[in-house]
């Protein structure tokens, strides 16, 4: 009886092992080049922001003057109130992150960049820490104040503010008190919003902001007191806004 021979399956030519090991190493290529893009371009992330500080390459914020500060948007209370409060849950969360990533990019794109003016009583001071966007530093709570008409005195508006101060001189929170006015104008202070929240006090729906100064420089306070607002040298992403907390 014939014996069956069993005939061996044609071996895969050479050319296949060295196609699937380039197609492998193009798909690599493309991911590492995507995530690089994602990490570089979004360091308002806290995670990509981690990355960044580990490997050495955070942006390094930018010691604007008054001279050199981008052209931006200027908005009184009445125009911040128009301009962010219909903004959505949603609409919030994408605004901020643009907002950030601006901040921490040094405004290369100054996508919805807006400084703030007006006159903001002060409600609440304390000093920054560690668990907070800036480390050093305090920040002052104020309600804006406007005017109904040219007869009557400034009265609250449903706009607050959260002005930081990156200083390395804290002490100078003590030189405001409650109920001062806190005048904001673009030229000098070019206090820059860099988050939007909306919050209520007691059952009345507020837009609070918060800001910083990136104009750096001497900051009068009166006649007679000075202190000094430097770019921070390290930020937090994943701190928790608005500065003042229930």
């Amino acid at each position: 009886m014939p014996r069956a021979i069993e005939i061996e399956p044609p071996r895969r030519p050479a050319y296949f092992w060295w196609l699937l090991a380039n197609a492998l190493a193009l798909c690599f290529a493309v991911v590492s080049w995507m995530v690089c893009l994602h990490v570089f371009g979004n360091p308002e992330i806290p995670r990509n922001h981690e990355i960044l500080r580990r490997i050495g390459r955070l942006p390094e914020l930018k010691r604007h003057t008054v001279l050199d500060v981008p052209n931006g948007n200027l908005l009184d209370p009445k125009g911040l109130y128009s301009r962010f409060f219909p903004l959505t849950g949603n609409q919030l969360t994408r605004f901020n992150s643009r907002l950030m990533r601006n901040y921490l990019t040094n405004f290369e794109r100054p996508l919805a960049l807006t400084y703030i003016e007006g006159d903001y009583q002060v409600e609440m001071i304390r000093e920054l820490g560690p668990a907070d966007f800036i480390r050093q530093g305090f920040v002052i709570r104020a309600r804006a104040l406007v005017k109904p008409d040219d007869f009557t005195k400034p009265s609250p508006y449903p706009v607050l503010i959260d002005y930081v101060f990156p200083t390395h001189e804290t002490t100078a929170a003590r030189e405001f008190r409650k109920d001062d006015i806190l005048s904001v104008k673009k030229s000098p202070n070019c206090a820059a919003i860099i988050h939007v929240e909306r919050v209520l006090d007691g059952d009345d729906p507020m837009v609070c902001l918060t800001v910083i100064p990136i104009a750096y420089g001497p900051y009068r306070v009166g006649d007679d007191v000075t202190f000094g607002i430097e770019p921070p040298a390290e930020v937090n992403p994943a701190a928790r806004f608005p500065l003042f907390r229930p």
